[in-house]
């Protein structure tokens, strides 16, 4: 929760939405309108996710960044692409990964499963 707001928190909100939306809506609906239902539910997860671990994750990604010397993702995309990490790869992933894995804990950590 953050100042000035009270409880309910957002996240605590995007639940209880969410939470309705499976518990009430979703099993009288069906077809499309579950397809869609079941999408926004989804988001509904996304946006809590990224609300709580976003902030921390964004301190990392930044860190990321000056450690490769750059100041913006686009700067580091057109020094990847203009080969100015050929050389070192191994390294570049390396120092990537976490960021990488940061945004699959957001968008969809069941990717991170083994």
């Amino acid at each position: 929760m953050t100042l000035p707001h009270d409880a309910p928190t957002a996240v605590e909100l995007l639940t209880a939405v969410r939470e309705w939306m499976e518990r009430d809506l979703f099993p009288i609906i069906d077809g499309r309108l579950q397809f869609h239902t079941r999408v926004a539910m989804n988001i509904l997860d996304l946006v809590g996710r990224e609300i709580e671990l976003g902030p921390e994750q964004e301190k990392e990604h930044l860190a990321t960044l000056a450690e490769l010397r750059m100041n913006s993702d686009s700067e580091l995309a057109a020094a990847i692409r203009g080969g100015s990490f050929d050389s070192e790869l191994g390294r570049l992933l390396e120092v990537l990964r976490p960021s990488i894995e940061n945004k699959l804990k957001v968008s969809n950590p069941r990717y991170l499963r083994d």
